[in-house]
C-alpha cells in the first residue's frame, strides 16, 4: 500500500455510522485487513455519536485513515464531552462497553489524544507478512 492519507467528516447520527463503514471499505476493498478496519472504524464512531458531544444535534465526527506501506491508521475525531475514552473491563452480561477492548485486541496499537473540546481516538493495524499470507 502506497503511503497516502484521506478523511471524511459525517453528521454526529447513528445513520452515518453505516456511512463510515462504506467510506473506509471502499478505499481498502482490496487489502487484506479490511473487516478488521470496518469493525474498528464503527466502534470508534459509535462511541463519538453515542459519548461525546458529536452526538448533539448538529454535531459532527471525523473519520481518517493514513496508510504507509503494510500499516493504516484509523482515527476518529470527536467534538468532546465530558468523559474521556477509555477501555472497559469485560463483564459477561454486558452489551455495551465493549468497543475499545475490541479495538485493543486488533489493532497493534491504540490510543486517546485531545480533551473535553475535542478527541481524536486512533488504531492502527498491521497488513500480515507476506510469509504469513501464503500459509
Amino acid at each position: 500500500m502506497s503511503p497516502s492519507r484521506i478523511s471524511r467528516t459525517f453528521l454526529g447520527s447513528p445513520a452515518s455510522i453505516t456511512e463510515a463503514r462504506r467510506f473506509i471499505t471502499a478505499f481498502l476493498r482490496n487489502w487484506p485487513r479490511v473487516d478488521d478496519a470496518e469493525l474498528i472504524v464503527s466502534e470508534l464512531a459509535t462511541n463519538a455519536v453515542r459519548h461525546s458531544d458529536s452526538g448533539r444535534f448538529g454535531g459532527r465526527f471525523t473519520v481518517s485513515m493514513e496508510a504507509d506501506g503494510s500499516r493504516l491508521r484509523l482515527s476518529v475525531l470527536d467534538e468532546g464531552g465530558p468523559r474521556a475514552p477509555r477501555a472497559l473491563p469485560p463483564l459477561a452480561s454486558a452489551e455495551n462497553g465493549r468497543g475499545l477492548m475490541l479495538v485493543g485486541e486488533l489493532a497493534a496499537a491504540w490510543g486517546v489524544v485531545g480533551d473535553d473540546k475535542g478527541r481524536t481516538v486512533w488504531a492502527v493495524l498491521e497488513a500480515p507478512s507476506e510469509a504469513a499470507t501464503r500459509r
